[in-house]
């Protein structure tokens, strides 16, 4: 009986794991699907949304997966979260993979919601779904720009120092011997994190900044027309990069935390302030 529910508690957590995902996915590329191939239809100068709207989409994304999934999985949403938490924070390491993959699925199959929805669009967008698409499900360097000149290195460089940002900040804001918000905000908080790093780091390779994210929409849109999907727009084999590159900078960022911060906090949770202790406690 306890065996069984041991199991039946985890598949409550990756079923979390995956509608979390999926809702953030539905959100983000489902705005860069707007923005790159409604707006494209309608108004080259970007009519539809610009980079803003991308930016402020995929950090509601976060925070309303975030929101659905918390109560039983604790919402990591990113294979990055998972394993820097797994290393730093107690997290079950015989959790990590199936997390990751419900992450991924979750991530796939919003990812194939977004390519029917917009199938219109993008067919007339890029009727041989090719590179100047892509970027609706997948992250490129330099956002597919060739004027733009990110080395896939220089995109493998962005997707650590974005990840690492993501990660230090994340256990800053949820550490409950740090100042966590209050009022159930952390979600709310979460999104603007992603916000913010979308609006100062997400020129040179679309801030991924999740495994998930990247993968499970790339093998979507493999599987819906885009052969060219494991490829940057120099032809160079890049689905690796926005995998590699957040998972060591997860664990970079949650090191530093832990260095900087976590190991200078106290060891029991402070009391709210203001709290007058009771008589027998003096």
């Amino acid at each position: 009986m306890a065996e069984r529910l041991k199991r039946s508690g985890l598949v409550g957590e990756l079923s979390a794991e995956f509608a979390g995902t999926m809702i953030l996915i539905l959100f983000g590329c489902g705005v860069v699907a707007q923005v790159v191939a409604g707006g494209a239809l309608t108004d080259p100068a970007g009519g539809l949304g610009n980079h803003d709207s991308i930016a402020w989409a995929w950090g509601l994304g976060v925070t309303l997966g975030v929101y659905v999934a918390a109560r039983l999985s604790g919402a990591h949403l990113n294979p990055a979260v998972t394993l820097a938490l797994a290393a730093f924070k107690g997290f079950p390491w015989s959790k990590v993979a199936p997390y990751a993959l419900a992450q991924t699925a979750g991530a796939f199959v919003a990812a194939l919601i977004v390519r029917w929805n917009y199938t219109e669009a993008l067919a007339k967008a890029d009727p041989t779904h090719t590179i100047k698409t892509q970027g609706v499900f997948s992250t490129l360097p330099a956002n597919g720009n060739p004027n733009l000149p990110v080395s896939d290195w220089g995109a493998f460089r962005d997707q650590i120092i974005g990840t690492a940002i993501l990660l230090l900040l994340i256990l800053a804001v949820t550490d409950l011997l740090n100042t966590p918000p209050g009022a159930n905000l952390a979600p709310f908080i979460v999104g603007l994190i992603v916000v913010a790093i979308g609006m100062a780091w997400g020129t040179n390779a679309g801030y991924a900044i999740n495994p998930a994210r990247d993968f499970g929409p790339r093998l979507a849109s493999f599987f819906t027309g885009y052969g060219g999907a494991w490829r940057d727009q120099y032809g160079h084999l890049y689905f690796w990069v926005p995998i590699v590159g957040p998972v060591i900078g997860g664990l970079l960022g949650a090191g530093l935390y832990k260095f900087f911060i976590g190991r200078f906090l106290p060891t029991a949770e402070p009391e709210p302030p203001g709290r007058v202790p009771a008589p027998d406690e003096n």
